[in-house]
């Protein structure tokens, strides 16, 4: 018969001793004195009221933890499950800490051998939390030694911070690259602490995104020649939050603007249009330099999110060798992050930048839901010797982000090899029930050869292209004035386009499986291509491989705003004075909701490969679904 007593509650119980018994005794709450808890055991024999003997074990509690936000409520909680904290799952219903990146633009790193830093209140904002907490009597907690301790390659990607004690916005770097160990000084009682912790670098081929720290209690030996020995150790596991990329149909937050005077009429109606979208207009800048032509391939606005904060980036994979000439980084918003992805292709004409890249509105397809839409990366698809392809640092990159699984698409046709001078997702103002919610903009030259026939059959064959246009701007870009007889008779550019609608047909294959999508869902807008060398490169980068370009201005690369469109103006045929391709893309969009603005800017569709919509680039709406709550 065994009588057990626990502090003030006394629990008697009997057991017989004729089997072995275990017991179990799990600490409710740190003890404030030593030994204050007592186990009390008496041994009986049957039937007498004396206990034989009696034995007494003697407790002090101790409590040792380091926890953050594990349920991603924005709230840090005491995790009753320390599994929890060790293991990170995705999903409605997972758990687990998050961790943001430093994408401060002027930040530029904690220099060697500098221990603190200092961060504004908004700043500390970014960084995540973990609460140190160490419970006991001081007796006993002087005769042990708290540790905070992480791996040395994860000490590379992460940085934890400590507030000094005089409560400024100046904090003690604790750990990061080359300090996976800290000491803290000796205790001397009961310890709760904040620590403060951002990460360096986002997830990628060499690095999975988690990030594991642990809080270890040590006892120190008072014998030389006994080493100390480990008490407790408590560790939670951080992710670190993935690069988000958002679509075209996502309503627009800022538009940024690259000045030339090449661009005027770009400019101004862009402008014009960010007003009609009450969207801010957040810089227009001025670039002498002509660099910031290739802005939008360059550049790209996401974003990254924990559940206490969103943050918006522009990810840069330069062209440029010297990066500080690029005046984009300047131009940031107050709060707009910058992070650079190297890439090693800096030719103008090369697939091996950010511009090579789409993405698609939230899709779900055979049961697979994909509510943060998928990566589209354009890609050669077979080996040849003139073939590019996206870079693998940079490929590697977006697949790492594990949130929007990337699809690829067939785009080294293209002398740009971008994927959009021949693609474009619009939003559906008002989504029904059988509806993706987007359409599909696809380049169809045989949608645009069936259009000038049918003005051809109207009497309008001798109606020209390119009317509007001045003879020294269409030198200038490689065109000629051609009426709708002439192109039509050219079997050269028929069969040119007949090739380019083979690619455009592959992609739409690939996109109608990989998004789920239907005829429905796809709207074909008239555009025709030619074939040419590549043009703006060294001669040692030239190839005997032809690629595509846009014929006329293209109707593809649109500027999406909500419902408002800037739409490159094509200088079609008039016909009753109105360009006929320009009518044509009316009757397509504006039953459907949108308003068709039409930008008069030729010079800067065709020249030097880049087109217009690379002058501009916008930050948009974030999604609302959170990116943890999905199964990648």
């Amino acid at each position: 018969m065994t009588p057990a007593t626990a502090k003030e509650e006394a629990v008697t119980t009997y057991h017989s001793l004729s089997n072995s018994k275990d017991v179990l005794m799990k600490m409710t709450s740190p003890a404030n004195a030593i030994d204050e808890d007592v186990v009390v055991v008496s041994y009986y024999r049957t039937n007498d009221e004396m206990p034989k003997a009696i034995a007494e074990l003697y407790l002090t509690g101790i409590a040792v933890s380091l926890d953050a936000d594990v349920y991603r409520s924005g709230q840090i909680e005491m995790a009753s499950d320390k599994w929890a904290k060790k293991n990170w799952v995705w999903g409605p219903s997972g758990w687990g800490a998050i961790l943001l990146v430093n994408c401060n633009p002027t930040d530029t790193g904690q220099a060697a051998g500098k221990t603190t830093k200092e961060f504004s209140p908004e700043e500390i904002k970014n960084l995540s939390q973990m609460v140190l907490t160490v419970q006991g009597p001081s007796r006993i907690l002087r005769k042990h030694r708290l540790v905070l301790h992480t791996s040395e390659e994860e000490a590379k990607r992460a940085r934890v911070y400590r507030p000094q004690e005089d409560d400024s916005n100046t904090f003690e770097l604790v750990l990061g690259p080359g300090q996976h160990t800290y000491n803290f000084p000796r205790l001397e009682s009961s310890l709760q602490e904040t620590l403060y912790v951002e990460a360096t670098e986002f997830p990628s081929a060499s690095f999975s995104g988690l990030i594991s720290f642990s809080l270890s209690l040590v006892k120190e030996s008072q014998d030389p020649l006994i080493p100390e020995s480990l008490v407790h150790k408590d560790t939670v596991v951080f992710r670190v939050a993935p690069c988000i990329f958002t679509p075209s149909t996502q309503m627009p937050l800022e538009v940024y603007l690259c000045r030339e005077l090449q661009v005027q009429g770009f400019v101004s109606t862009v402008m014009e249009l960010s007003e009609k979208s009450s969207c801010q207009l957040a810089s227009v800048y001025e670039d002498p330099n002509r660099l910031g032509r290739w802005l939008q391939d360059e550049m790209a606005f996401c974003y990254t999110q924990a559940p206490h904060k969103t943050v918006s980036l522009i990810l840069d994979t330069p062209r440029l060798v010297r990066l500080d000439d690029f005046p984009m980084k300047y131009s940031l918003s107050p709060r707009i992050g910058y992070m650079i992805q190297p890439t090693q292709d800096h030719r103008v004409a090369s697939m091996d930048s950010i511009g090579n890249l789409m993405v698609s509105p939230p899709v779900k397809f055979k049961e697979k839901e994909y509510p943060l839409g998928r990566i589209l990366i354009g890609s050669s698809f077979y080996p040849s010797k003139e073939g590019r392809d996206m870079g693998k640092d940079l490929r590697d990159f977006l697949y790492a982000q594990q949130v929007q699984a990337p699809v690829e698409l067939f785009s080294d046709w293209l002398m740009t090899g971008h994927m959009d001078e021949f693609m474009c997702f619009l939003p559906t103002p008002v989504k029904s029930e059988d509806e993706k919610g987007f359409w599909l903009l696809l380049a169809s030259p045989s949608s645009c050869y069936r259009l000038f026939q049918e003005k051809q059959k109207e009497g309008y064959g001798s109606m020209p292209l390119f009317e509007e246009v001045r003879e020294d701007q269409l030198l200038s870009n490689g065109r000629d004035s051609i009426t709708i007889n002439q192109l039509l008779a050219d079997e050269n550019l028929r069969k040119q386009n007949n090739y380019v609608e083979r690619c455009i047909n592959l992609n739409r294959h690939i996109l109608k499986q990989e998004l789920g999508l239907q005829d429905k869902d796809i709207i074909d807008v008239p555009q025709l291509f030619c074939l040419e060398q590549l043009t703006n490169v060294p001669s040692n980068q030239q190839t005997e491989k032809l690629y595509a370009r846009p014929y006329f201005p293209n109707l593809l690369q649109v500027t999406v705003m909500g419902k408002n469109l800037g739409i490159p103006k094509p200088f079609g045929p008039q016909i009753k004075g109105t360009c006929c391709l320009e009518e044509k893309v009316r009757q397509l969009l504006e039953p459907r909701g949108f308003q068709c603005t039409f930008i008069n800017d030729f010079d800067c569709y065709l020249t030097e490969i880049g087109d217009f919509c690379a002058c501009a680039n916008i930050r948009r709406v974030p999604f609302a679904h959170k990116w943890w709550r999905m199964v990648p």
